[in-house]
């Protein structure tokens, strides 16, 4: 095999037919990400391959980048951000190809972090250290809605009854973004974190059609809660992930995230998909604990990185996001939904 990596220049079909051959793909390393990243985020793209001189310039390796860049928090490659997954597809040779040559890119823009998001171990690559800090969770869907029902605690069972006893309903659609937006943004001011734009989640859901979930709970039809996320796989290896979930905190009483978590494993089981995925989340936190009471499984993401000395992401603490938090909190809504995309496009 005689490798040559460089900028990707050819179909997007050809890209995600590639993909799709892969063990280990996830939505995130699609293609259609890069439009995403490129019109709702305004970033730079250097999506990668590896190419098989000796097969006819067949692709031997993928890796998605995107180059996140401002003077307050600094310059980042990343694989991928905002998302949970990314990192090099392909052959042993052709990753670690991938790997080095990102390496040599962020060396030459001046990048202080390059974050390579295997969901999977990937091997040993030169230079890089593995991060175990974040999991993601996972729960077996197999056997359709009604098996799963079963296999749940009856607490879980009583939460779940309780939206519904009060009226709660859930649709699900592509036409529930700007709802589901509504109660996203407000979530997030309310946890003192910047807001991606309306923009980011609109593109995402004309990019990839019904690949992705939009799920929003409604009381009295005024949505107070939502969660989103994606398909992927065929087969027996089909996955959805929830990416992103939240609810509105004058409804907690009524656990309406309860509602919206099971019409999403509802929607999914009843479509033949495997596995559902609660997403990444840190190991011991609140968050965790929330997933594991629906009998999940934990697995280790493994965070290939490379940093310059003293370099961290701002969603590590670094110096303006560590103190923002409670300023954030006190912003009015509208103020905070004007400068909250502004700021979080640069916090990978």
């Amino acid at each position: 095999m005689t490798l040559r990596v460089e900028r990707y220049a050819g179909s997007p079909e050809h890209w995600n037919e590639f993909v799709r051959s892969q063990a280990g793909w996830t939505h995130f390393h699609l293609f259609g990400w890069r439009n995403v990243m490129q019109q709702a985020m305004g970033h730079d793209t250097p999506y990668v391959a590896a190419i098989d001189s000796a097969s006819g310039d067949a692709i031997a390796g993928v890796l998605p980048l995107v180059r996140v860049r401002s003077s307050l928090f600094g310059h980042f490659l990343v694989s991928m951000p905002f998302l949970n997954y990314g990192g090099p597809l392909g052959s042993p040779s052709a990753v670690s190809a991938l790997a080095s040559y990102a390496a040599q890119m962020a060396t030459d823009d001046g990048a202080r972090v390059l974050e390579l998001r295997s969901r999977y171990d990937i091997g040993e690559l030169p230079d890089f250290s593995v991060s175990h800090r974040k999991i993601t969770v996972l729960l077996d869907s197999r056997g359709g809605s009604d098996a799963l029902w079963k296999r749940l605690s009856s607490k879980l069972r009583s939460q779940i009854r309780r939206p519904q006893k009060e009226g709660v309903t859930v649709r699900i659609g592509a036409d529930q973004v700007g709802p589901f937006y509504k109660v996203f943004a407000r979530h997030m001011r309310d946890l003192g974190t910047p807001v991606m734009p309306r923009s980011f989640f609109e593109s995402v859901a004309n990019e990839f059609g019904d690949e992705a979930l939009f799920a929003v709970a409604y009381h009295d039809d005024t949505p107070i809660a939502c969660g989103a996320g994606f398909t992927w796989g065929s087969g027996d290896d089909t996955e959805f992930e929830i990416t992103w979930a939240s609810s509105l905190r004058a409804y907690n009483r009524i656990s309406p995230n309860m509602l919206v978590y099971w019409e999403l494993m509802k929607h999914v089981a009843d479509r033949g998909i495997n596995t559902f995925n609660f997403g990444r989340c840190t190991p011991g936190g609140n968050t965790h604990k929330f997933k594991t009471q629906w009998g999940t499984v934990d697995q280790p993401l493994w965070w290939y990185e490379r940093r310059a000395a003293g370099a961290a992401t701002p969603s590590e603490g670094h110096g303006a996001a560590a103190r923002g938090p409670a300023i954030w909190k006190r912003l009015p809504l509208p103020i905070a939904n004007a400068l909250g995309p502004r700021i979080i496009r640069f916090i990978p």
